[in-house]
């Protein structure tokens, strides 16, 4: 199977027909194998525009939600990051090919290992995979220049908007369990200025500042 031509044409008809037009996100949706990251019996759909179970009740979310996302965060290169839930380790490799430094908490241990063996193995260095409670943020590393929550909240936890630094942006899901929109804030003055994008369904964001398992 060719996936550098499915990765081709994963970013032609899904991300640029719809919208996506930051030339790096696309470069990195081009070049991360998100192959490498789907259950091995998922392979022949590694870059269907869905989706997909990795274990856990969890998901690899679709490309178009990764580049919406991602694009949203309007990185130059020199950002710390940090993504609440890992997940499969797909969404921290698109963002590593992207910034300084990436860090990423999931609080499924399973999960966290192997997204750590898996992106050391595919020579993410930069990206530091860190076993625990994501609505916690992680205050030892802060401020962050971006951050990027991957499951949905009721709101933006403000305890993880207080590790953003001023001018930095942050971007998740919001809404009730079934039905979110992608918001956007940045921080101007201490306070969070939101815009409201895409439409979605994400997995909930368990822990303290979440939702309740």
């Amino acid at each position: 199977m060719d996936y550098a031509l499915l990765r081709e044409m994963m970013v032609e008809t899904q991300l640029l027909t719809r919208g996506i037009r930051d030339s790096r996100v696309l470069e990195a949706m081009k070049k991360v194998q998100r192959h490498k990251f789907v259950p091995e019996a998922m392979l022949g759909s590694s870059y269907d525009d869905i989706a997909l179970p990795i274990g856990e009740g969890q998901t690899i979310s679709q490309p178009y939600m990764v580049a919406v996302m991602t694009e949203l965060l309007a990185m130059s290169g020199d950002e710390k990051v940090l993504e609440i839930g890992t997940g499969s380790g797909y969404q921290a490799a698109v963002l590593s090919e992207l910034a300084r430094e990436v860090y990423t908490i999931e609080r499924i241990p399973v999960l966290a290992d192997k997204a750590r063996a898996r992106l050391e193995d595919l020579g993410y260095n930069n990206v530091f995979v860190v076993t625990g409670d994501g609505s916690r943020g992680l205050e030892d590393k802060s401020p962050f220049d971006r951050i990027i929550i991957t499951a949905a909240a009721p709101e933006l936890p403000v305890v993880i908007i207080n590790q953003l630094r001023e001018d930095g942006i942050i971007v998740g899901p919001v809404g009730d369990r079934m039905s979110q929109v992608v918001v956007k804030g940045r921080k101007k003055k201490g306070v969070l200025v939101e815009e409201f994008h895409t439409p979605c369904i994400f997995v909930p964001l368990i822990g303290e500042y979440g939702w309740k398992s």
